[in-house]
């Protein structure tokens, strides 16, 4: 006679939702995917002379930019994991960017990291409160709190800053510094590779570079947030309960789960994690709060989550991608993003044939033309307008979804009103 299931269980099929469509990539298919796109991308570099798309300072700054859209995707990724739908992560960092900056310049930039840390949980707290208790729609609350946080911080600033040294309306006195740190030798190394120029290898010392040259620390713990939640929500049971109130809550409730109580934890954590954001805006990107510092970071980091399809490797892959994008407009901007339209072309040539491969003529058809407009791009200019330059994290934020979109599958229950006790 088969056991009684127990609340132990969760993790049995009667939970799990159904077959993702489309297949997820090995990792020696996805390490070969990464090897083809970074050989590509040094094939251009020696063609177009741009030698700065992979120097070890471009990724260094890449990988600044990736970390705060980075921890608001992976706030996102906790909260959306048990069922919630995070539109504020946007004002969540907004606090993370206030309250770490107030706390920063008083008492120090580590005390800084924690209050800007709580400062988002409360903006988690409240979306929770107002989504799992008041079951009000979870996009409307959203941007409420988006609203909201920019409004409070917008008053307190002037309240809190003005009358100290370097304070003002919209910005905070400076905060010190949290500290960088170089690995001595390997960097150097790296660096003088990189600078050789030579084809692959260099471009491999420049990405490596990036990882281990001027590195803030909290670059490490934002890095170490990434397979810690994987680790959390794939590996224990605290974490399959936890997404089993993404999928199905009524089977997590009939099996003994707390359904309320891991959509709260799922989404404070989630507001920490885009507060910890912020605070890497305030402290580490600025040494000081400046209003309007997010710029939409917060909706980027949420556009990185669903590129990487609700896993923390792929939001890994997303928010690289968008902080390589938003560097190029702090170093050689024009040149990079010329330079990079050559490999736009290349590679939407490369998906035509793939695409014709699998048979899929329409749509191999119109990514050839589009391919072969951005090659005429690239041809016909020496360089992109400013304008261009600025807007290319964006407008790769929107090809990249529409290109994922369709292997997309998010947590079946996910930002659909739940009551406790309804599966009675």
């Amino acid at each position: 006679m088969t056991a009684p299931t127990t609340a132990t269980d969760v993790n049995q099929p009667s939970l799990e939702h159904a077959p993702q469509t489309g297949r997820r990539l090995s990792l020696p298919v996805l390490m070969l995917v990464i090897a083809g796109a970074l050989a590509l991308t040094s094939i251009v570099r020696l063609i177009t002379g741009a030698d700065g798309i992979t120097n070890v300072s471009q990724m260094s700054t890449a990988l600044q930019l990736a970390v705060p859209i980075g921890l608001a995707g992976l706030g996102g990724l906790w909260a959306e994991r048990a069922g919630v739908v995070n539109i504020g992560l946007e004002g969540m960092m907004i606090l993370g960017t206030w309250f770490g900056a107030w706390a920063g310049f008083q008492w120090g930039p580590w005390t800084g990291v924690l209050v800007g840390l709580i400062g988002g949980c409360l903006g988690g707290l409240l979306h929770a409160i107002v989504t799992v208790t008041f079951n009000v729609n979870h996009i409307v609350s959203g941007v409420a709190i988006n609203i909201l946080a920019l409004g409070a911080t917008r008053y307190l600033a002037p309240l809190a800053f003005e009358g100290h040294q370097g304070g003002s309306a919209k910005q905070s006195p400076a905060v010190e510094s949290l500290g960088h740190f170089t690995v001595p030798g390997l960097s150097e190394w790296l660096t003088d590779l990189n600078a050789k120029g030579w084809f692959f290898i260099s471009d491999i010392a420049g990405l490596l570079g990036g990882l281990v040259t001027n590195v803030s620390w909290l670059t490490l713990i934002a890095v170490a947030l990434i397979p810690a939640t994987w680790w959390i929500l794939w590996r224990t049971p605290f974490g399959l309960r936890l997404r089993s109130c993404g999928e199905n809550p009524v089977a997590a409730e009939s099996l003994g789960v707390n359904v309320y109580k891991y959509k709260y934890l799922a989404v404070i954590i989630s507001g920490g994690l885009a507060g910890l954001g912020g605070v890497f805006l305030s402290i580490v990107a600025n040494p000081f709060y400046l209003e309007g510092q997010t710029s939409g970071r917060g909706y980027i980091g949420l556009a990185a989550m669903i590129f990487g399809n609700w896993m923390p490797g792929g939001l890994a892959i997303g928010a690289g991608l968008f902080g390589y994008t938003d560097s190029l407009n702090l170093r050689g901007g024009s040149t990079n993003v010329h330079a990079l339209l050559l490999l736009g072309a290349l590679l939407l040539i490369i998906g035509a044939i793939w695409l014709a491969i699998r048979k899929k003529y329409v749509q191999a058809a119109v990514t050839l033309v589009v391919g072969a407009l951005v090659f005429a791009w690239y041809a016909g200019t020496n360089e992109v307008p400013s304008q261009v330059v600025a807007a290319t994290p964006y407008v790769v934020t929107l090809v990249v979804l529409a290109l994922s979109a369709q292997r997309l599958r998010m947590p079946k229950a996910n930002g659909m009103p739940y009551r406790k006790g309804q599966g009675k």
